[in-house]
Parts: structure tokens; C-alpha cells; sequence
């Protein structure tokens, strides 16, 4: 059981190096090919390409492989919204619109 953990941290390490070393290279070509001609900016290693997709990873927050636990949230949510019967779901939407404002006309009733 260890076992198999170390190899799958090991493969994970693996492929998130060889994703990073691939992306570098990618935007390396695309900035070498595009800058220099258009702007006239200077041509970048791949180092430099390196810090420019960490950089925008900190930036932007790009490069989402996962979903993360909003998704579990939702799924959890819809779940439980199909058990309720009509009159909790108003119930809900009552209390939700006081708390929120109005998100949905209370005249649309999703399907069941």
C-alpha cells in the first residue's frame, strides 16, 4: 500500500516535469516567433519562458487540471435539491432570496 503511494507521487513528479518543461517550451517558440516580430521585444530562453508561465500561473491563476471542491459542493447540492419536495424547495428559495436578493423567478420550477 506505501508502496504504490511512493510510485504514484513518483509518477505524478514525473509528469508535472515533463508538463512544465513542455509548456516552457511552447511558450518560448510562441514568444520568439511572435515578440520579436511584433512589438520588437528580445527573444527569451527557455529559463525565461519557465518564469513567464509561473509567473502568469500567479498571476492568473491558469492551468486548472481538476476541479476542485466547488464541484463536490455542487453535485452535493443538486443531490439533495432532487429529494426535496415542492414545498421545501420554496421554503428554501424564500429564505435564500432573503439572505441573496432574488436569483431565479420563482415561477421556474426545474424538472424533477
Amino acid at each position: 500500500m506505501k508502496r504504490n503511494r511512493i510510485v504514484r507521487v513518483l509518477k505524478f513528479v514525473v509528469i508535472a516535469a515533463l508538463m512544465i518543461t513542455l509548456l516552457s517550451f511552447v511558450v518560448m517558440r510562441l514568444w520568439n516567433w511572435l515578440t520579436p516580430v511584433l512589438f520588437g521585444w528580445p527573444v527569451i530562453n527557455f529559463w525565461q519562458a519557465a518564469g513567464l508561465l509561473i509567473l502568469s500561473k500567479i498571476l492568473f491563476g491558469g492551468f486548472r487540471g481538476r476541479t476542485g471542491r466547488h464541484w463536490y459542493w455542487r453535485h452535493r447540492m443538486m443531490e439533495r435539491w432532487e429529494q426535496m419536495t415542492h414545498e421545501e424547495r420554496m421554503k428554501f428559495r424564500q429564505t435564500a432570496r432573503g439572505r441573496c436578493g432574488s436569483f431565479r423567478s420563482p415561477s421556474v420550477e426545474p424538472k424533477v
